[in-house]
């Protein structure tokens, strides 16, 4: 049995945080008030879905691993609800909207195993309007990624596009004798909470992502070399480099969220 549930575990990415004062560290970064719903992503074996539920108004608790529901719906608990399923196919608006819940009223919370963590930040940003608070516990590269400054190695498409519309920090490292089994990395556990306006317009975010996405495809290239690898005339990303006060040697990583919106926009406006 033992076996069989670390195969399950291996496969789901299951890492059980274990430690309590990890647990209460993330419920006060959460902070969850009596009129708040939380929606909680992989509940596990209930460790922090459970405080959560002490402090909430009502927590919605999303596991995968269907062998973990009969155990956490035991509780009993009036004001919490699991949702079997896989939280890449649930509609965040769906979940709060059904709840009774609005925008300000709702956060998102949960320990992401690395294999989706990716995939559901981009998620969070396509389905913001449903909260105004996330804190997930991620791999320390991921938050990393997330809180990234331009500048740094870590500084990447998903940094733009995350703190275009998200304030983000790092509360707190997490080391890997806090769960159950241990993963091999260092977790952080990273705080987004929602502006309320755009740091910086821009016109088409699907385009916005492509864009990001070419100029970025070399990191050790030039801002102006990926460009002409994406198809952009040389003469035309010249002329925007020119106009904009771009250094002509600058790497992606080296440009900035502003930058980069306004060469978006740029380059936007000339196929008007």
């Amino acid at each position: 049995m033992k076996k069989r549930q670390g195969r399950r575990r291996r496969i789901l990415g299951q890492h059980f945080l274990r430690s309590p004062g990890v647990l209460e560290k993330i419920v006060r970064t959460i902070d969850p008030g009596p009129d708040d719903l939380v929606i909680e992503i992989g509940a596990g074996r209930g460790a922090l879905t459970f405080l959560l539920a002490e402090k909430a108004g009502s927590v919605l608790a999303i596991e995968k691993d269907a062998a973990l529901i009969p155990f956490l719906e035991a509780r009993g608990l009036r004001n919490l609800t699991i949702i079997p399923g896989d939280v890449l196919n649930l509609d965040f608006m769906k979940l709060a909207s059904a709840a009774g819940s609005p925008p300000e009223r709702t956060k998102l919370a949960g320990n992401l195993p690395y294999s989706i963590s990716s995939p559901l930040l981009f998620k969070v940003i396509e389905e913001r309007a449903a909260f105004h608070k996330c804190v997930f516990l991620v791999q320390k590269e991921v938050a990393a990624r997330v809180c990234a400054r331009p500048g740094s190695k870590s500084y990447a498409p998903l940094s733009i596009l995350l703190q275009l519309h998200f304030s983000a920090s790092i509360a707190l490292t997490v080391h890997p004798g806090s769960f159950s089994p241990p993963p091999r990395v260092e977790s952080a556990l990273v705080a987004l909470e929602r502006r309320a306006v755009l740091l910086h317009p821009v016109s088409d975010e699907r385009t916005f992502l492509r864009f990001l996405q070419g100029c970025f495809k070399q990191r050790r290239k030039t801002l102006l070399n990926n460009l002409a690898a994406a198809g952009v005339p040389a003469a035309r990303a010249e002329a925007a480099a020119a106009e904009l006060g771009f250094e002509r040697k600058k790497r992606p990583e080296q440009v900035t969220i502003a930058q980069f919106t306004a060469l978006f926009e740029y380059f936007q406006k000339a196929r008007a």
